[in-house]
């Protein structure tokens, strides 16, 4: 049992070690775009997009960037399940909500029109 509370004391340090690293890598590229400003905009972008990665590469390697990670690959399957509207029925969904739209805006003008006309007659 205690073996089992070390590994997990290690691993949940282990995991922490490798947040601070990520932060640490954000803020070098939050600190190097700002001091390298005068350095071609394209190195940097190169740059950024390296630490970047590596960032993100140490993030996958958390639980919680595994975990991401796989809902992601769900989110993928998921999509693949999804029946999508043909063109016309797009179309035909389109037409209702914009005649849906100008009758409720006909409508809301009607309104304000016999109120503003009422309001006009009250204040004379």
């Amino acid at each position: 049992m205690t073996e089992k509370v070390v590994k997990q004391g290690t691993s949940s340090l282990f995991e922490s070690v490798k947040w601070v690293l990520v932060f640490a890598l954000v803020g070098l590229i939050v600190w190097g775009n700002s001091y390298y400003s005068a350095v071609s905009a394209l190195y940097r972008a190169f740059a950024i997009l390296g630490v970047a990665l590596v960032a993100i590469f140490i993030v996958l390697q958390t639980q919680k960037g595994k975990s991401l990670n796989q809902l992601r690959k769900d989110s993928m399957v998921e999509l693949r399940r999804v029946v999508w509207p043909t063109r016309q029925e797009s179309l035909q969904t389109t037409l209702v909500v914009v005649v849906f739209v100008v009758l409720v805006a006909i409508a809301l003008f009607v309104m304000d029109w016999i109120l503003g006309g009422l309001v006009s007659v009250v204040i004379g």
